[in-house]
């Protein structure tokens, strides 16, 4: 590892479940900050999604690598002084419990910020602090639904739901950009922030363009995959059951594509064909004459024949072929139950390999963090999966 992670030296309390704030504080963990995870005692359930891999849950595993687990029931007086002692130390407090939830155990944000000044605030909620949703429960699924964005996904037959939790790891990595922020303004003004990060907010965003179709006077079209306004643009099935997804984006590449993979320059020509416009405008044709060449020829030879015209395509791969992807890159990561190799973080730094830390056990480092900060024991352990009222979370 070259020099010091940029994280260093920064305390996280986090009194996070689920997906979205357990996401964010996981990049921050990587990125070197200390994060203590504040646990119920039954524990985030996200530990009992699934139990796939030797016991443990797969979400987890993805999103809590690097961290530390307390247990605390913040009902109980003793807890509550514990957790009061790490807020008091710590740089960023991140929290995705329903809004209102902290504020009537005695924790609430603008309470905070005024006792410490300098603590950089965010929470992670459904649809914000106010506003005549807050007080609705919010999940991935239902926040692509509520958001549009299930009704742009798909086929034209019926709405989808993305695959992956992208509400969730949206608002996570919204939530972690805004913390770096605050921290970059704190370094100059000694300031902290309070920082409200919803789902909703964040697929709205991203549902930017279909809103803008819809201001225009003309509504998204689900398409599955293809796209709304480039032919061809989609999937096209090979010889040998394979299926490729090519992208023509200008009338240049329709003229390679047509000459050196198609087989015909006269396509390339042709005033059907010739302009994305005629294209879009003939697309049961111009869709027709690529099926039927891809339809004659091999996976492989084809992609061969994509790649030496510099065609951008791309295999609509499933997981066991991800799994043997060639571009997959892994790291592993210390589990109560042994190694478990998960995908690298996107990002890669010239010059350093970094290591990331191992996912906890539940309540792991309760002991080590009481005597840390109360410097004493603690005076009556909770049992796991034992006293308080479950706290909701959000994402």
């Amino acid at each position: 590892m070259m020099g010091t992670l940029p994280l260093s030296g920064i305390l996280v309390v986090s009194v996070e479940q689920a997906v979205a704030a357990p996401h964010c504080t996981c990049h921050m963990a990587d990125a070197g900050a200390r994060v203590i995870k504040v646990e119920r005692p039954e524990g985030d359930f996200a530990r009992d999604y699934d139990h796939l891999i030797h016991g443990e849950s797969t979400h987890f595993i993805w999103l809590n690598r690097g961290k530390e687990s307390v247990v605390l029931d913040l009902t109980r007086a003793d807890d509550k002084r514990l957790f009061e002692a790490m807020l008091a130390k710590a740089d960023v407090f991140v929290q995705n419990l329903k809004p209102g939830a902290l504020a009537k155990l005695g924790f609430a944000v603008s309470r905070l910020r005024q006792d410490y000044p300098k603590l950089i605030c965010a929470s992670i909620s459904g649809y914000g602090e106010t506003g005549p949703y807050a007080q609705r429960k919010a999940y991935d699924l239902l926040i692509q639904a509520e958001s549009g964005l299930a009704f742009v996904t798909g086929g034209p037959e019926a709405p989808a739901r993305v695959g992956a939790s992208v509400v969730d790891i949206a608002a996570g990595l919204n939530a972690y950009q805004a913390i770096l922020e605050a921290l970059i303004r704190r370094g100059k003004t000694g300031e902290g922030a309070e920082i409200s990060v919803s789902m909703f907010d964040s697929m709205a965003e991203w549902m930017t363009v279909p809103l803008l179709y819809e201001d225009g006077g003309r509504p998204y079209k689900r398409m599955g995959l293809r796209h709304v306004a480039i032919s061809p643009y989609g999937v096209f099935t090979t010889r040998d059951g394979a299926d490729i997804l090519i992208s023509i984006q200008n009338d240049r590449e329709w003229r390679v594509l047509a000459e050196k993979v198609l087989g015909d320059a006269g396509l390339g020509t042709d005033p059907m064909y010739a302009t994305a416009s005629a294209r879009v405008a003939n697309r049961p044709m111009t869709d027709g004459i690529v099926a039927k060449v891809f339809g004659a020829i091999d996976v492989v030879p084809l992609m061969d024949r994509l790649e030496e015209a510099d065609i951008a395509f791309a295999r609509v791969n499933d997981t066991a072929l991800l799994q043997k992807h060639p571009h997959l890159r892994r790291i592993t990561v210390g589990a109560p139950t042994g190694p478990v190799s998960t995908p690298a973080p996107a990002p890669v730094w010239a010059g350093e390999e970094r290591s990331y830390g191992s996912v906890p056990a539940l309540g792991a480092h309760t002991d080590k963090v009481r005597k840390e900060f109360l410097g004493e024991p603690p005076s009556s352990p909770l049992p796991l999966g034992g006293r308080g009222r479950p706290l909701k979370a959000c994402g």
